[in-house]
């Protein structure tokens, strides 16, 4: 199909035709969208001129049609896994995510998918779903992955972040924690992560837990042990304390992304041999260039913070439809290449069908050096940064 973005009509083609529409250029080239999206983009620009040049539309497909090579796997630790994983923050999060039990065949739909083009590492959590919701992400990844023929099972890396609760303060609960979660993945648990240092609040805590991932690593509770949240400086201070007891520290999971431009962490990753996971590559969506002012996330937390952020961020969103339009992807696959062209492994997350063939999308080609420049320099230009981790340290 060729775009061409001119006219407020909408005009329907038979084979071969071109199809004209205002708003096509945008909801096709920062993802598929709803009819009730392009009704609202539709609305909102009627009465604006645009240039009749065409528009390319994004090729949101690539990655469907191929599966990923042996030779684009990264290393964790000794396990070999795929450039990009996928997060399951939002398979349990209601507050955030808004999350139901209804989601789940979504969410299976997603997992398959994902798996049969080559995706083999999952990332979650103890405390993805609290109350009677308490681990469903780990629960639903254990569910997805029995499902599965025995010889793609045992290519899934499950990756779980162990929460640094006050009550974990023997290494013996925290291994305690990692078996619980091994239960729950009906035993695909390859990695066991401390979701945050308790440093910045309870620093006699981080011992015991130091000593829970050497512990859980030499049981064989799980196959290599990582971290999330933790800075330059504490990143080589717990490379060092493991060292000392035989065991290689294997990731550092910080958030990584346009807006938030992690250098130093992963620089002093790289220092470590240790892997830098990307997580919240996409800025909790507002990378997607799905929302704009008047079209803000359901959430009330995302929809306060993008109210903020939005309008000090145009810079970057900007250059991101540019390069974006450019190549025939979307932003949000732009944004998500741009954090493996920094050696990264970013794990974006999808809660439909639609959500993952976008993300898969964002494989199978590299945004060249000038490109990734622009991109830099634009974030660069920002007026704000995406809000840090509280719990992250120096």
């Amino acid at each position: 199909l060729s775009c061409h973005v001119g006219t407020t009509s909408a005009t329907k083609a038979t084979k071969n035709r071109q199809i004209t529409c205002v708003g096509l250029s945008q909801s096709l080239g920062n993802g598929i969208m709803g009819a009730r999206r392009l009704r609202h983009l539709v609305a909102r620009n009627r009465h604006h001129a645009f240039s009749t040049n065409a528009f390319k539309i994004p090729d949101l497909f690539n990655g469907i049609q191929q599966q990923l090579q042996p030779q684009e796997r990264k290393k964790l630790g000794k396990l070999s896994v795929s450039p990009m994983g996928i997060g399951t923050w939002a398979w349990g999060n209601r507050l955030i995510w808004g999350y139901d039990e209804n989601m789940d065949e979504d969410l299976k739909e997603v997992f398959d998918l994902c798996v049969s083009k080559g995706v083999n590492l999952f990332d979650t959590g103890d405390s993805y779903g609290t109350g009677a919701l308490e681990a469903q992400s780990e629960k639903l990844l254990g569910r997805f992955i029995s499902e599965l023929p025995e010889g793609k099972r045992n290519d899934i890396h499950v990756a779980t972040k162990l929460a640094t609760y006050p009550w974990r303060i023997t290494p013996g609960q925290l291994v305690s924690a990692a078996e619980a979660s091994k239960a729950r993945t009906q035993g695909s648990l390859s990695v066991g992560q401390l979701h945050w240092p308790a440093s910045n609040y309870a620093p006699w805590q981080e011992k015991a837990l130091w000593d829970g991932l050497v512990k859980m690593r030499n049981d064989g509770v799980v196959k290599e042990v990582g971290v999330s949240n933790y800075g330059p400086k504490n990143i080589r201070k717990i490379q060092r304390y493991l060292e000392d007891e035989g065991i290689q520290l294997a990731s550092n999971q910080v958030q990584y992304s346009l807006l938030s431009r992690r250098d130093d962490c992963k620089e002093a990753n790289d220092e470590a041999g240790v892997l830098t996971i990307a997580y919240s590559p996409l800025c909790l969506g507002l990378l997607t260039g799905r929302y704009d002012e008047t079209n803000l996330p359901r959430s009330f937390v995302r929809r306060q913070l993008f109210k903020d952020l939005l309008p000090k961020t145009q810079p970057l969103l900007q250059e991101l439809r540019e390069v974006a339009n450019a190549k025939g992807k979307t932003m949000s696959q732009v944004s998500i290449n741009w954090c493996m062209a920094k050696g990264c492994v970013p794990i974006p997350g999808a809660k439909n069908r639609a959500q993952a063939v976008e993300n898969l999308g964002a494989l199978g080609w590299k945004l060249s050096s000038s490109e990734v420049e622009a991109l830099d320099a634009a974030a660069s230009k920002c007026k704000a940064t995406a809000v840090q981790n509280i719990f992250m340290n120096s």
